[in-house]
């Protein structure tokens, strides 16, 4: 016969005085954690006592209840409700829901167990909850107000539901990481989410970051200088979309139609560089979202002198000026550190730097004639380039100063005689009358050629003066596009290599433009004036103007049709005497100068070289260009460097650089292996009837082609 199975009688439940309630001392809970008692008390009061107290009688010496119940599980809910009474929000007699239990188990049984057999909801769970009520009316910041929370993180949860349904699905079977789900959640696109899981679902890499990485390649990010000019704000007026990452720094997002993006870039940049135009008056003006490197060359470009202070301006200045040194002066005596002295420091120093940023007046003739360029700074700011004239807009006497001396000359030829037509010594005829006339062309020739001589002789023993003469030829070559001709046969080309994108970006070439302008400020403007405001320049300064002229002829370099290997190893020698280092100049191996242009065999040479073998075969499976990103990010701070931009090792001299006739071919191979990169010895790209140029030769080739 079967036993009988014993029934589970529970305990029975009844509200009990508030006031009838402590707290045991057999509680398991020591440790704050999780909701505040105070927020806790404030659902409470919101929407009641949700789950009961367990309580137990407390009994005297005979075992019988004296009316007191002791609480091993429900803590927090006591001192929620305790809150409250303090409060006066809540009578000390109200009953509370508790379940008495017969204590047939320890009271700490029961405290642990109650902790323990929980199960925490599941975190989808929570974000679908979240949703159910934003779909029910609730709105983000009331749900956070209910529960506890910030509005950022009810926007969190509610981001997180709205991930494909598919995708959620398998997080529930723990077949997908929340850190992967808070990655897919950057998009709205379920389509796209579910076709990047797709394609990770098959490979090694499923990181969160690499998952970012696919669903925003096509996206350009906020901080981009273009979305910085048109503004997020234009940009989604105008139908585009922004994804936005909840859960890591995204500064800003990234925008989802890069076409729509370039087209308000450019309705922007024309309309702002044509109001430049009618405002200020100019002839031309160009726009561009950037120019080429060089764009400026062969064009004229005028100065404008900075306006001076009004009256007012200048009394505001000098007031602001004092009250900055004042308190500046004070507070370098201060013992403690005053964020308010701070502050006003820095506004003080603004106002005088507005100040000081006196707008630019130009010439009205030479506005009439100018033009301006207009494009986009590194950090999305206008980048306006005032003052260029261009050759067909110049003046004639300008172009051509010496017409009228050419015309003068024609006329007195056309009164030589015969002889010095004909090439003679020029010597007057016999019986001639004793009218002054012109001396013949020849005599002319000889006496200046003497004075020539004559004077290369007094310049040598003239260091200074030979330096200044060097510096004049240069300086009206660098910045006097028309301007008068030096005696001097001395002549600085200077290459524009405009093909190269993102040059002017570069913080050297942003230098250079400094200088330039620094310099073009304050030359004078007429290049007759040029010779005395030189030689009235102190020696610092004209060494300084000269290295800068000097530098912009530098040319290193390496073209197929030109490797000139004796320039790139003078170079070489000039970058070692003046201790050069491109790394240290600023320059880092990215995807895009380097690792994005080259065959993935080479992005894995770049790795292994700068990182070691297993860090290439940690990106050997990827495709070529999430490689060349992990590349980057690898050996991003180790130095490494591409073979053009490293420095050889050779000791040798410049002559040493290719072979000498004199030197035999085997040996002449030698040297050039031992001093050069080997993608110096290359053959040239060129066909056979140019193998009998000089390297003087080629090198116009080069600049020619560069120009």
């Amino acid at each position: 016969m079967a036993q009988a199975i014993q029934k589970i009688t529970l305990s029975a439940a009844r509200d009990i005085p508030f006031n009838k309630l402590v707290l045991s001392q057999q509680n398991v809970r020591k440790i704050k954690a999780g909701v505040s008692i105070e927020d806790l008390a404030e659902d409470i009061a919101h929407r009641g006592l949700l789950t009961s107290l367990n309580v137990r009688p407390e009994l005297d010496d005979d075992g019988n209840e004296t009316g007191i119940y002791r609480i091993p599980a429900g803590g927090r809910r006591y001192r929620a409700l305790e809150r409250l009474v303090a409060q006066k929000r809540l009578a000390k007699t109200a009953g509370v829901p508790c379940i008495v239990s017969k204590g047939e188990t320890l009271e700490v049984e029961d405290s642990l167990a109650e902790n323990l057999q929980r199960v925490s909801l599941h975190p989808l769970d929570q974000f679908r909850a979240f949703q159910t009520l934003r779909e029910q009316g609730l709105g983000e910041e009331e749900i956070a107000a209910r529960f506890f929370v910030s509005v950022a993180t009810v926007r969190q949860r509610l981001r997180l539901a709205s991930v494909s349904p598919r995708l959620l699905d398998l997080y529930a079977e723990d077949e997908m990481t929340l850190e992967q789900i808070m990655a897919f959640s950057i998009t709205n696109d379920h389509v796209r989410q579910e076709q990047v899981w797709d394609t990770i679902s098959r490979s090694h890499s499923r990181e969160p970051y690499y998952i970012r990485r696919l669903l925003t390649e096509t996206a350009i990010r906020a901080s981009d200088r273009r979305a910085v000019y048109v503004g997020i704000e234009a940009y989604e007026a105008a139908g585009g979309v922004t994804m936005r990452d909840l859960f890591d720094q995204d500064q800003g997002g990234w925008l989802q139609d890069p076409a729509l993006l370039e087209q308000l870039v450019m309705e922007k940049l024309k309309a702002d560089a044509e109001a430049i135009r009618i405002s200020e008056g100019w002839k031309w003006v160009e726009a561009a979202f950037d120019f080429p490197y060089g764009h400026t060359s062969g064009l004229r470009r005028v100065y404008g002198e900075q306006a001076e202070m009004t009256e007012d301006e200048l009394a505001r200045y000098d007031a602001t000026r004092a009250e900055y040194d004042k308190l500046d002066a004070e507070y370098a005596e201060a013992d403690e550190y005053s964020e308010a002295t701070e502050q006003k420091l820095e506004e003080l120093g603004a106002e005088l730097d507005r100040l000081n940023e006196r707008p630019y007046v130009f010439d009205p003739q030479e506005i009439a004639r100018g033009g301006v360029f207009v494009s986009l700074g590194a950090s999305g700011e206008l980048k306006i380039e005032r003052g260029f004239v261009r050759p067909e807009d110049e003046p004639k006497a300008e172009i051509d100063p010496s017409a009228d001396d050419d015309n003068d000359s024609s006329d007195h030829r056309s009164d030589l005689p015969a002889t010095r037509a004909a090439g003679g010594e020029g010597t007057q005829p016999d019986g001639e009358d004793e009218t002054i006339k012109p001396l013949p062309d020849r005599l002319v020739l000889d006496l200046t050629a003497a004075r020539t001589i004559a004077l290369r002789n007094a310049l040598a023993n003239n260091p200074v003066i030979a330096f200044v003469a060097v510096l004049h030829a240069f300086v009206l070559k660098t910045f006097y596009v028309y301007g008068s001709d030096s005696c001097l046969e001395v002549t600085l080309q200077s290459a524009r290599f405009s093909q190269t994108p993102g040059l002017g970006e570069t913080v050297w070439a942003k230098e250079i433009d400094q200088r330039q302008e620094g310099w073009g400020q304050d030359l004078p403007k007429d290049p007759n004036d040029l010779w005395d405001f030189l030689i009235k320049l102190d020696e610092v300064s004209r060494q300084a103007l000269f290295a800068h002229c000097a530098s912009l002829s530098v040319n290193a370099v390496i073209e197929p049709w030109n490797k000139r290997t004796r320039a790139i190893a003078h170079a070489e020698q000039l970058a070692s005497s003046i201790g050069f280092d491109i790394v240290e100049a600023g320059w880092t191996t990215t995807a895009d100068n380097y690792l994005g242009r080259v065959t993935k065999a080479r992005i894995l040479q770049a790795v292994r070289e700068a990182k070691g073998d297993q860090a290439a075969e940690l990106i050997g499976h990827l495709k070529k260009t999430d490689m060349a990103r992990e590349a980057e990010r690898l050996i991003t701070g180790c130095g490494w460097l591409p073979e053009p931009l490293r420095m050889t090792n050779g000791e040798g001299s410049i002559d040493n650089a290719v072979g000498d006739d004199a030197v035999e071919p085997d040996q002449a191979e030698t040297t050039e292996i031992r001093d050069l990169p080997a993608f110096l010895l290359e053959e040239p790209e060129t066909s056979s009837d140019g193998a009998g140029d000089t390297e003087s030769e080629t090198d116009d080739e080069h600049l020619v082609a560069a120009e």
